[in-house]
């Protein structure tokens, strides 16, 4: 009796852990992803709808401060700095409030996104930025809450914001032309000292061509300015292309260089692979 009693328990316990009701959320979360020239947007909110009744200025009071969406925090994610009416935007994620009046919305970038709905204790130091936006009436209904990002060109965009029959739009704009240039300007200046170390690297790793992986590790090694320490991991990468390619002497001799910089930051790890590499190498 027992065993059945206890057979019966694990089929009920296994049954209640399955039998999870699902029903549709009735504000459902969203996200949208979007590039704008070389930045990527991403908005995350949940989507209400207004279900026959009115919206601003009823169930959103106007002055009061609003969630701007529904559940958790609304959210924007800018992958870098923007710009917005003058003012700069640090890239990162913000949650998105408004105070919406009829004539006139203050929409606010907040940098704490774990709230439910509004913070419990408003922090002024969190506001990242804030701006005054004009509502625009529309002529077409939307049902359902709904921000966007439209307006597409190369160097900016807008964060539209569109329920029932209002609509404001926040221009943006991204570093588009910077962030290009400073593209351009470094693959034309060729190949950087990691690059070359990581060419090299791999090559040794994947016992690809010895002599031209230590050839792009010697272009990483003197890529360091001049006052400035070789890195002890680069040093110690050369001496195993050397060990490798049979020339022990100079291996050592690297190897003692990349010693002195690990013992120089103390990373106890490349002290010892270097000790034992070169007690190893000095066996005749």
């Amino acid at each position: 009796m027992k065993k059945i009693i206890f057979v019966l328990a694990v089929l009920i316990a296994n049954f209640t852990i399955e039998a999870q009701v699902k029903t549709p959320e009735s504000s459902p979360i969203t996200t949208v992803n979007q590039v704008v020239g070389l930045t990527d947007v991403t908005v995350e909110y949940s989507r209400p709808s207004v279900k026959g009744r009115t919206v601003f200025g009823d169930l959103v009071p106007f002055g009061k401060l609003w969630r701007t969406g529904a559940n958790q925090n609304s959210m924007v994610t800018f992958s870098d700095d923007v710009v917005i009416k003058g003012n700069s935007l640090k890239k990162g994620k913000y949650a998105i409030f408004t105070t919406p009046k009829a004539d006139m919305w203050e929409v606010i970038f907040y940098t704490d996104t774990e709230n439910w709905g509004t913070p419990e204790n408003w922090d002024a130091n969190k506001v990242a930025l804030s701006t005054m936006v004009d509502p625009t009436a529309l002529g077409n209904h939307v049902e359902t809450f709904t921000i966007a990002v439209n307006n597409l060109t190369n160097d900016s965009a807008t964060l539209d914001i569109s329920w029932e029959k209002t609509m404001v739009s926040i221009k943006f704009d991204v570093p588009t032309k910077k962030t290009a240039m400073a593209s351009i300007d470094k693959v034309l200046a060729g190949p950087t000292g990691n690059d070359y170390f990581a060419a090299g690297q791999y090559l040794f790793q994947s016992d690809g061509d010895l002599k031209k992986a230590l050839e792009y590790v010697n272009k990483a090694v003197s890529s360091v300015k001049e006052g400035q320490d070789v890195p002890f991991w680069q040093l110690r990468m050369k001496s195993l292309i050397q060990a490798k390619l049979g020339d022990k002497k100079g291996a050592i001799e690297t190897a003692k260089l990349s010693l002195a910089g690990a013992e120089k930051e103390k990373n106890d790890d490349y002290v010892k692979m270097n000790n034992d590499s070169i007690k190893e190498w000095s066996k005749k």
